[in-house]
């Protein structure tokens, strides 16, 4: 088996029968995000298994993933707290854990119970030593009139030590927020953020590792990895969700990049950035004077104004032509 005639491709199928044409050892990462049994409304599949049998085809995939990375290489689960504490019983016994990374993303209400606030996203390597950056994410500030800019953190007397950009990412994630408006989602119930998975590639893998998602709804993964240039391959069982993806990926140019360093963008600003880049992307921001210290409390580093300018041409020719498309592949769907 090879992977070369696998890559940078959506292949149709179930995955369990996909991952048989996968290597051992061959996978850098690989991000799952699984139906949730939910009961969701996905074109091709019921979510809606019983609960022994869910967990039975949770082991089988998980397996999988396990036996097709490499040794240094790592897997992110995305589910909710109730079927990741079954993950974490099956990978225990087959990789090494590294965090349970909670992201905040606040669902509806449920009666009487504590409100679901978090989703989960699993972090395992498969040796003890796995490939991993440490990240940064801008400074949280005030929001509430313009001119309040302070930082919502209190360092205390240690400002003079705050790096300019932000804190390392910790394995709590409140900066990254769920797609709710539907001129920038796909006709898909579970749709993530694209920012998430750039930071999560960033942080796991180097440019040309193989990133693979054996769930990849409407292309998420595939996006983030051709953006920040690593080769993909996507597993998809809906031959809608599949021709889309591919569409996405043809028409995808944008390289997630400042000078040579890759990094993740959101609304035109530097989202995650791996901490060793920094020296050599500094040079591309403006910088308050005396910002490692009081400075930095009143003041956010910003783009330069060019640089600020290429990428916004960059993302809106890029949101219109997604706009224009999600709109295309919604209707389509709905017919």
């Amino acid at each position: 088996m090879t992977l070369i005639n696998k890559l940078d491709m959506i292949h149709l199928g179930n995955c369990l029968d996909l991952f048989k044409d996968i290597p051992d050892n061959s996978i850098d990462m690989i991000f799952a995000d699984p139906p949730f049994n939910l009961k969701k409304k996905y074109r091709s599949i019921k979510d809606n298994m019983l609960e022994e049998e869910y967990k039975e085809w949770t082991v089988a995939w998980l397996s999988e993933c396990v036996r097709t990375i490499k040794p240094e290489g790592s897997l992110f689960v995305h589910n909710i707290p109730k079927w990741l504490v079954h993950c974490v019983s099956t990978l225990n016994d087959l990789a090494h854990f590294k965090h349970w990374i909670a992201w905040d993303a606040p669902t509806a209400p449920m009666g009487k119970s504590l409100q679901p606030a978090h989703y989960g996203i699993l972090f395992y390597g498969m040796e003890k030593k796995t490939k991993i950056y440490e990240m940064r994410y801008p400074h949280k500030r005030c929001r509430k009139t313009r001119s309040c800019n302070h930082l919502l953190k209190d360092y205390g007397g240690k400002k003079d030590t705050v790096h300019p950009f932000g804190p390392l990412v910790s394995d709590v994630w409140t900066d990254i927020h769920r797609i709710k408006h539907k001129k920038f989602r796909d006709n898909h119930p579970c749709q993530l953020p694209i920012h998430m998975l750039e930071r999560i590639v960033l942080a796991s893998t180097d440019e040309g590792d193989v990133v693979l998602d054996p769930f990849m709804g409407t292309g998420t993964t595939a996006l983030a990895a051709k953006r920040l240039g690593r080769r993909y391959i996507g597993f998809e069982i809906d031959p809608t969700y599949q021709e889309l993806c591919s569409r996405k990926l043809e028409a995808e140019t944008f390289e997630s990049k400042l000078g040579d360093a890759w990094v993740g963008f959101y609304r035109g600003e530097v989202l995650s950035l791996r901490n060793e880049d920094w020296e050599a992307v500094k040079e591309y921001f403006e910088i308050p004077a005396c910002s490692w210290g009081t400075a930095i409390d009143f003041k956010a580093i910003t783009l330069k104004k060019d640089i600020k300018n290429s990428l916004k041409d960059a993302m809106s020719t890029k949101s219109s032509k997604q706009r224009k498309n999600n709109e295309q592949n919604n209707t389509k769907n709905a017919v």
